[in-house]
């Protein structure tokens, strides 16, 4: 799928026919995409969707077997990107980390293995909530305390392009409100971020665009916005009120193609297709003062992937 809504010339990340194939099993087939600069992307999929495999390949982890990646203007096939991926970073979801080593030496570690400023260490721990325990091993840190040494090692060398594969695992409510807070600091100095998540609440809000991953294709791209009006998924409308006004409301509602209503004690549900939207709003205008409570719930992101895969 081609992603024509943005400018190539302004990407950070572009692939053209991306595939990855183990004999007959095709892991990533025939990708086209352009992540533009300083954007907050969102990658979507059910397990074995090919999401993992797709990071590896923009990584130059592993060899794609046809088609070409470029990130950070690279080709990761060509001998230039060695010293680019020096700029990268990459927190992936599997995260190891050396037991018996403080989060200090963690830290200056990794700095040394990327050619990165050491001296840089302690404050990308206290940018993480880690400043107070540098001196503490590793194996003393809870899962979230792990997963926040991860994002500040993928934080080293000040990197242009993020990869961040499931960053937000064992973090508390307070602390993935802090991560992308962070993001959103980091993508406005114009890093460009690349997030995998299953938790689709954390994303729907956060990112700029999404794609969604299907059997090693993609199968939607664009805003939560836009991916609402592509698949036309239909809305609901929560009402409470009379239940004689309501009765008189679905009888108005009656003539509005496709749209239906459900009422119970005081409570009604109203289910209409997208372009009926505005002529519903219309027929509830004159109840407007004899209700008690409106509510109007759009597809979610949740919606969204599964009326995709159904």
């Amino acid at each position: 799928m081609t992603n024509s809504s943005v400018n190539a010339d302004s990407a950070a990340i572009v692939l053209a026919g991306v595939s990855k194939h183990y004999g007959n099993v095709y892991a990533v087939d025939g990708i086209d995409l352009t992540v533009q600069r300083s954007e907050l992307f969102g990658l979507i999929g059910h397990n074995g969707a090919g999401k993992s495999t797709l990071f590896k390949m923009m990584l130059g982890l592993i060899a794609a077997s046809a088609g070409t990646i470029h990130v950070a203007g690279v080709s990761v096939q060509g001998s230039d990107f060695r010293a680019a991926r020096r700029k990268i970073g990459y927190l992936p979801e599997n995260l190891v980390l050396y037991d018996n080593l403080t989060a200090l030496e963690t830290m200056r570690f990794f700095a040394k293995l990327k050619g990165a400023d050491v001296g840089t260490c302690p404050a990308l721990l206290e940018m993480v909530g880690l400043g107070g325990v540098g001196k503490r091993a590793v194996h003393e840190f809870s899962k979230g305390m792990r997963q926040r040494l991860g994002f500040a090692q993928a934080l080293l060398g000040q990197p242009s392009v993020l990869f961040l594969d499931e960053p937000s695992n064992g973090l508390d409510p307070g602390a993935i409100r802090d991560f992308y807070a962070q993001l959103n600091a980091l993508r406005a100095q114009g890093v460009t971020i690349v997030i995998t998540s299953h938790i689709l609440a954390d994303l729907q809000e956060r990112v700029d665009r999404l794609a969604i991953m299907v059997s090693g294709k993609i199968q939607a791209i664009g805003s939560v916005h836009a991916l609402r009006e592509q698949l036309d998924l239909p809305l609901s409308i929560a009402l409470r009120g009379d239940s004689m006004q309501l009765t008189e409301l679905q009888n108005h509602l009656k003539n509005i193609a496709g749209v239906s209503m459900d009422m119970a004690a005081g409570e009604a549900t109203i289910r209409c297709p997208r372009p009926a939207k505005m002529a519903v709003l219309a027929a509830l205008a004159p109840f407007s003062g004899r209700l008690v409570d409106l509510h109007i719930h759009e597809p979610s992101l949740e919606d969204l992937f599964f009326g995709l895969r159904s």
